[in-house]
């Protein structure tokens, strides 16, 4: 039996970490404590174990997905601005990748680093702004891969591609399709070519369950965030089951964010209605601490992190 199996959070034990954040959507953190996380302006705000916070500017646009390689310096994607770019320790900015076959790569929604240096990256749709996406059919999200080769489109036709991870064993590449309230997976080839898309778990995991970010715990369990009902989802490891382990919705605002977007005449005042009274918008999961069971949850609209403690570490 999973340790994760029905473990929940009520709501009054969450904590907050960190203040006058400003969109902090994804969050690194380090084994000394140190956490570094998306700033709505570019960058990004690194926070420090004394609850000390400084901003790091990058490129011009809206930082989201964060990585970060051996040597501590940070990959950041830049979703406002549609490229990718790293940032070093030093403040030193480099882009990295703007364009694909002569094209604007889109909304770079987030990036992944493998153990082999490889970089995954995700376009959540080709249009940038990236809401302009719910006034259509199109699923034109996308995966790229960097490796020795240069950058490659290895998977597209998503609808609005999510965070992306592979596995502990680098077997799959899996995804968070937003739009498709769901989770998908690829099998993963050495040369880095995806087979067939799978789903990983429910096909839909409910109304208005709009997935956004996941991690995995050690025991291969994954974490899910649903941005839009304000809660994290666990789906059991062979993906037979899943659980809900908090969530704050906003029903009402949510059954009509739900209607206007079938009717592709959605507003940003409407899916942002959509907040919760005590959890706004959750985005990234993140396991840290020296025992890697302090969880963190990074947001699209609150001035802070949320915490709580797991009964299993994340994956090393």
């Amino acid at each position: 039996m999973s340790s994760v199996q029905n473990f929940t959070v009520e709501l009054a034990d969450l904590k907050r970490v960190g203040q006058a954040l400003r969109r902090p959507e994804s969050v690194i953190a380090e084994r000394d404590g140190t956490l570094w996380i998306s700033h709505e302006e570019g960058g990004v705000t690194c926070l420090k174990p004394d609850g000390s916070e400084t901003h790091l500017p990058g490129l011009a646009g809206e930082s989201n997905g964060l990585a970060m390689d051996g040597e501590g310096n940070l990959y950041i994607a830049n979703i406002g601005g549609g490229n990718l770019y790293k940032l070093y320790r030093d403040g030193r900015t480099e882009l990295i990748l703007d364009q694909l076959d002569g094209q604007p790569l889109g909304s770079v929604n987030f990036i992944w680093l493998d153990r082999q240096g490889r970089q995954w990256v995700s376009v959540s749709t080709r249009q940038r702004p990236w809401f302009g996406v719910t006034a259509t059919d199109e699923r034109d999200g996308y995966v790229i891969l960097i490796d020795a080769n240069g950058p490659r489109k290895v998977a597209d036709g998503i609808n609005f591609t999510n965070e992306i991870r592979l596995d502990a064993a680098e077997k799959y590449l899996y995804v968070a399709e937003t739009f498709g309230k769901r989770m998908l997976r690829y099998s993963v080839a050495a040369d880095g070519s995806l087979g067939q898309s799978e789903v990983f778990g429910p096909a839909d995991l409910g109304m208005g369950a709009f997935v956004d970010g996941f991690n995995f715990d050690s025991e291969g369990n994954v974490w899910v965030t649903t941005v839009l009902r304000n809660g994290v989802v666990v789906i059991s490891a062979d993906g037979q089951h899943s659980h809900t382990v908090f969530e704050d919705p906003n029903l009402p605002a949510l059954e009509n964010m739900v209607d206007k977007l079938a009717q592709h005449v959605l507003t940003p005042a409407e899916m942002f209605a959509c907040v919760g009274p005590q959890v706004q918008f959750p985005t990234s999961l993140t396991f840290s601490g020296p025992d890697r069971k302090t969880v963190l949850i990074g947001s699209l609209a609150m001035p802070h992190l949320l915490s709580f403690q797991s009964p299993v570490a994340g994956q090393a």
